[in-house]
């Protein structure tokens, strides 16, 4: 008893265009004229990352240091998202700080007692 498979006829591979929209303002661009990037991730979602994580911590690896896709920015949007992921820099930085102070400042107060 023989199997018969339908096989599909050789065709040439189609390039599909699909709209794209930019990443920041959510205009549509070309794929010619997109500017390719990683996303913009806000202090917010990198917050609710780590607590998602923190639930299921087999996953927090893969969560923070997987490699983002690149997605597609206008070209005249590349100064707005060079303002926006310095501003979330800076937030982490300061977050940063702050928890490094909420450490380190009880421990001082003791050392100095």
């Amino acid at each position: 008893m023989a199997i018969d498979y339908a096989q599909a006829p050789a065709s040439s591979k189609e390039v599909v265009h699909e709209q794209l929209f930019c990443a920041l303002t959510g205009k549509p661009v070309s794929a010619e004229e997109a500017y390719w990037a990683p996303p913009l991730v806000t202090f917010r979602e990198l917050l609710s990352a780590i607590g998602q994580g923190l639930r299921s911590p087999g996953t927090l690896g893969s969560i923070l240091f997987a490699e983002q896709p690149n997605v597609p920015y206008a070209p005249e949007a590349r100064e707005q998202l060079a303002a926006r992921r310095s501003s979330e820099q800076l937030k982490l930085l300061v977050g940063l700080l702050l928890i490094i102070v909420v450490i380190v400042a009880p421990i001082v107060l003791l050392a100095m007692r």
